[in-house]
């Protein structure tokens, strides 16, 4: 049973903006808005930027589970948004679920289709195991099973792409706990993008 977060009335960590960010924290935040086609920092990262060394460890695993892969982003996004929904994470529930929504066109030319409606016929049932099998993976990963993984399997993904998923269950737990423990909210940006 999941219980219920609290969440924070204010950022416990001061959010450093990009102007007051020593130059080796502007070189990671440069790099976060390059990678993920932004034109600000989000707060996920500004929370982090008194910490350089956290900071590019942190962006270092994001980028390579996230970003860079076999496994389309938009499945990876999906996953963080589910997961991060049952976990009570707001700031990546939300920040993830834009960013799938963003990619909706991936998934079908359908009008109005959002990506984050898991329960849509449009959605293929690889991306609902995936989602089912990697929820499953980071909320209770004591009960995952051979069968699982061979549900992945016959889905179609490859050895090296379910160990991609599989990182997922362990990236949504950090970017959660992150954004759960500093207490940040969604970036104004972010809530008014359109994408």
């Amino acid at each position: 049973m999941i219980s219920t977060i609290t969440v924070p009335t204010q950022s416990r960590y001061r959010l450093v903006e990009y102007q007051e960010a020593s130059p080796e924290v502007k070189a990671i935040y440069d790099d976060a808005m390059k990678t993920l086609q932004l034109p600000f920092v989000l707060n996920w990262f500004k929370c982090q930027g008194q910490n350089a060394t956290l900071l590019r460890g942190n962006w270092a695993k994001l980028k390579a589970t996230l970003i860079d892969g076999q496994v389309p982003n938009v499945l990876k996004q999906l996953i963080i948004y589910n997961v991060s929904n049952l976990r009570g994470c707001d700031y990546c529930a939300k920040a993830h679920g834009i960013f799938a929504d963003s990619m909706s066109q991936l998934i079908s030319t359908e009008e109005n289709y959002r990506a984050t409606e898991l329960e849509s016929s449009l959605l293929p049932s690889s991306y609902k195991t995936a989602i089912r099998l990697v929820t499953k993976a980071a909320l209770h990963t004591e009960s995952l099973t051979d069968e699982d993984f061979e549900d992945l399997r016959k889905e179609g993904f490859t050895d090296e792409e379910v160990q991609e998923l599989m990182a997922q269950a362990d990236l949504v737990n950090m970017l959660n706990t992150i954004a759960t423990v500093s207490g940040i909210k969604l970036d104004n940006e972010l809530a008014e993008a359109e994408f």
